[in-house]
């Protein structure tokens, strides 16, 4: 896609914090710099999302996140990892060509990615009805 920031990274026409690449992947640290080695990870082919991006391309992109990840806690120092995702609009996904987030985490660095929200009493039973395949 011509105007995807991200594919537009991948041919190298904007600079980037290259961490990782191969044949399908291509990992960099995201330029918000909001947390210590933020870094995004993203399919080399465009899809919008995990609900379009093919099986393959997918499987891919998980296993550079999970590679990634384990070299961040084994070789760099991290205590833990938090890896996010946003499909849609409507899950606040701002840039529309999937991407994983991995947040390196320290133990007490005070990032607090996951504010407590107050229960919403769902119907457990009915909803798991709803949701499953």
């Amino acid at each position: 896609m011509n105007d995807c920031i991200f594919c537009k990274i991948i041919k190298g026409e904007i600079p980037s914090y290259k961490i990782y690449e191969d044949d399908k992947t291509y990992a960099f640290l995201d330029i918000a710099d909001d947390c210590e080695g933020h870094t995004l990870v993203i399919p080399k082919k465009h899809c919008t999302n995990v609900l379009d991006c093919e099986a393959e391309y997918l499987a891919a992109t998980a296993a550079t996140v999970q590679k990634i990840a384990r070299h961040y806690v084994d070789d760099c120092g991290y205590d833990g990892v938090n890896i996010v995702n946003a499909s849609g609009e409507a899950a606040q996904q701002s840039v529309f060509h999937l991407h994983f987030h991995i947040y390196p985490r320290k133990n007490g660095d005070g990032v607090d990615l996951f504010p407590l929200k107050g229960k919403i009493n769902s119907d457990m039973a009915a909803l798991a009805e709803k949701l499953s395949l």
